[in-house]
């Protein structure tokens, strides 16, 4: 094998383990241990992090830190590669957007001619609705260091604008990234509340790793999660309503809105709004039997409510009748 081509094939299997033994990668090469070690160390020559062990044939593993190697990709891996290239040219990360262009142009230009038609088949055949032009766009250091912290179970420090926009400092297990809707949202345990949070990644701050590792203990579906936390609209009032109904037909009557199980065979049903008139008005509206939960004060808005249509529509009480005056006794008319 040409030295140049077996440089090649050392950069191809050294990422695909953690170590490899002298020994095998001499047997896949076709060469003896002394010429390994010799092609070992024109790799570290060209910037590579060869990392070996000492003992019988020796062990080798490519670190962290040098050049990247090369990348040689299987026909679905290469098609895949490139259409992740053209999301990622119109992806909400800021800056990604030129870099992922210069990617997909050499990989475009080394394509096969049978994978340039497989990719064009795709494109034409494919149609995107674009995420709304005024959505934030998020910062990819954030996101990878977000990311990175996820693989780690890592804990992660950061500031945070809430949608009032107040600004706190959150300690987070983080668990999971999710993409929806065009936004990016972090999936973590808040370690101060001790209750799982999705956190908007637009408006993380200053992300810092803590060096405290984690295991999350039964973590939640983090896509489920997100979105149910983005079917209710970030509001001034979330009311729970407990309806007389089953669960699996209030999931078919409440489409559009978030419903849970509760016991003795009901459901709470999860509405926003920005005042309680409205929200009083949503619930007095349900044609089911229902209670509310929370907020209290939703609880006296209805009672108010339904005081005044009962004043507004009671009947009209029966006129007293007017006392009559007294008729006069008949007088006796005595002969005379």
């Amino acid at each position: 094998m040409d030295p140049s081509v077996r440089l090649l094939r050392l950069l191809s299997l050294l990422p695909s383990r953690p170590w490899w033994s002298g020994r095998e990668l001499a047997y896949r090469l076709g060469v003896s241990p002394r010429t390994l070690r010799r092609d070992m160390n024109r790799l570290r020559e060209l910037g590579y992090p060869v990392q070996a062990t000492g003992g019988q044939a020796g062990a080798y593993a490519l670190g962290a830190g040098g050049s990247l190697p090369p990348l040689l990709l299987d026909d679905e891996e290469a098609v895949a590669t490139t259409l992740g290239l053209q999301l990622a040219a119109a992806a909400a990360v800021a800056g990604i957007e030129s870099a992922a262009v210069a990617a997909l142009a050499k990989l475009v230009q080394v394509l096969p001619p049978r994978l340039r038609e497989r990719v064009r088949a795709l494109q034409e055949a494919t149609v995107q609705v674009p995420a709304p032009p005024q959505l934030p766009t998020v910062d990819p250091a954030v996101l990878t260091l977000l990311a990175t912290a996820c693989r780690r179970t890592e804990g992660v420090r950061f500031a945070y604008t809430d949608h009032g926009g107040r600004v706190s400092t959150r300690d987070a297990a983080p668990h999971q990234i999710v993409r929806s809707g065009g936004r990016w949202y972090l999936v973590a345990m808040d370690r101060d509340r001790q209750e799982w949070r999705t956190f908007r990644i637009d408006q993380i701050a200053e992300p810092e790793l803590t060096g405290q590792r984690h295991r999350l203990a039964d973590p939640p579906d983090a896509a489920a999660m997100v979105l149910a936390a983005t079917k209710l609209a970030v509001r001034r009032y979330e009311a729970h309503i407990l309806l007389d109904l089953e669960y699996e037909e209030a999931a078919r009557a409440f489409r559009a809105q978030i419903v849970e199980p509760a016991p003795e065979g009901r459901t709470i049903l999860r509405v926003t709004g920005d005042d309680l008139p409205s929200l009083a008005a949503y619930a007095a509206g349900l044609s089911y039997d229902f209670e509310v939960l929370d907020p209290p004060e939703l609880r006296a808005e209805l009672h108010r409510r339904a005081l005044e249509i009962a004043a507004r529509h009671a009947a009209p009480r029966p006129a007293e009748a007017e006392p009559q005056p007294a008729e006069a006794e008949p007088q006796q008319l005595g002969r005379r």
